[in-house]
């Protein structure tokens, strides 16, 4: 048989590839079986928050063969959710279900990596965190709480709040008591607005109570679940303190360590499938969520240009004020921005509604 130029060498390629495949189960096989717990902020029903959750004990139970099992735990039911953080840093658990925002209290810089007020949509967030730099940086600020994190979901663009009374203009937000997550809380400070972080299931009886007068809390398909819109009728948009929003896995850094190449490869598989179905689910089921709050007798409202000019610049300074404080916040800040400047020449060229 006449033997062509490249044969041979496909054939030594043929041969590697066929050893490999079969020395892979052998060495998954080996592996040792991973059973971790794993606390979650938020329950299980939850559409997208809780939810995303639990795909991961799903996905990873499936691509490991059963080898790695991550037990969702509902909120409490392992910690008080808001001490995730320091019993994952500690090892006394596994691994939380979290969003890095939650722990803008330890370090401001985490809000970097969860929701960025005017901040990129998710192409441009995916862009700069694994292709400019910001997973670098997301991992160096964890590892030093002992903590190995991923994206493994999220939330796509949030709703700007739900308000008791008609809010005319950003004016109208002096004096009022809201929930609101981080760096969007100290932009809303800035206008006289009192903040608080409360978890999901405490929103509803505060607004009801009257302790607070304002909530945002997720986008419509998750707030339309947890009836907001039976203790507050007008319901703004668009969401400009959350335009994207990274929720994460938390994991022991020792354990994660412990881990095989496999393992450790099966857990980011996961975690990325996991984003892609966030994106495509959260984005098709919000006109249908927001339809039927309208049919409840919802306001949707939406913040006037001038109002959202005004909020950005309350943004800039928070930011500026944020980076003379804190040397890690300004690293991140200004590798964001800088990412941001050289993406807005592609995104700038196939924008057609600025184009047509």
């Amino acid at each position: 048989m006449k033997t062509f130029p490249g044969m041979k060498h496909f054939a030594v390629l043929t041969m590697v590839a066929i050893a490999a495949a079969l020395a892979a189960p052998q060495a998954v096989a080996e592996d040792k079986p991973v059973r971790w717990n794993m606390q979650s902020w938020f329950p299980a029903k939850l559409p997208l928050a809780g939810t995303m959750g639990k795909e991961i004990e799903r996905k990873v139970r499936l691509v490991s063969g059963g080898n790695i099992q991550i037990r969702f735990n509902e909120p409490g039911a392992l910690v008080a959710p808001p001490q995730c953080f320091d019993s994952v840093s500690s090892g006394a658990i596994q691994a939380c279900w979290s969003t890095p925002a939650y722990w803008h209290g330890k370090d401001p810089t985490f809000s970097i990596f969860s929701a960025v007020p005017f901040g990129p949509e998710w192409p441009e967030l995916l862009a700069w965190f694994y292709s400019g730099g910001g997973r670098e940086l997301y991992e160096e600020l964890y590892h030093k709480h002992n903590i190995h994190a991923m994206p493994c979901g999220g939330m796509v663009p949030e709703a700007s709040g739900w308000f008791k009374k008609d809010v005319k203009s950003i004016a109208d937000l002096k004096g009022l008591k809201m929930r609101i997550l981080g760096l969007g809380g100290s932009v809303a400070e800035k206008f006289g607005v009192s903040t608080q972080l409360l978890p999901g299931g405490d929103v509803y009886p505060a607004l009801e109570l009257g302790t607070i007068d304002a909530a945002e809390f997720a986008a419509p398909s998750v707030d339309q679940v947890l009836g907001f819109h039976e203790v507050a009728k007008f319901y703004y948009f668009p969401g400009w303190h959350q335009p994207a929003t990274f929720y994460d896995l938390m994991l022991n850094k020792k354990n994660w360590d412990g881990l095989s190449k496999t393992q450790q490869a099966q857990i980011e598989i996961v975690c990325g499938d996991n984003v892609r179905q966030l994106i495509a689910e959260g984005e098709a089921t919000q006109s249908k969520a927001i339809k039927a709050l309208q049919a409840k007798g919802v306001d949707v409202r939406t913040w006037a240009k001038e109002d959202l000019n005004e909020l950005h610049a309350a943004w800039l300074k928070v930011a500026a004020e944020y980076s003379a404080k804190n040397p890690g916040f300004k690293k991140a800040w200004e590798s964001m921005q800088a990412f941001r400047t050289d993406y807005k020449v592609w995104k700038d060229l196939q924008d057609l509604d600025k184009l047509r």
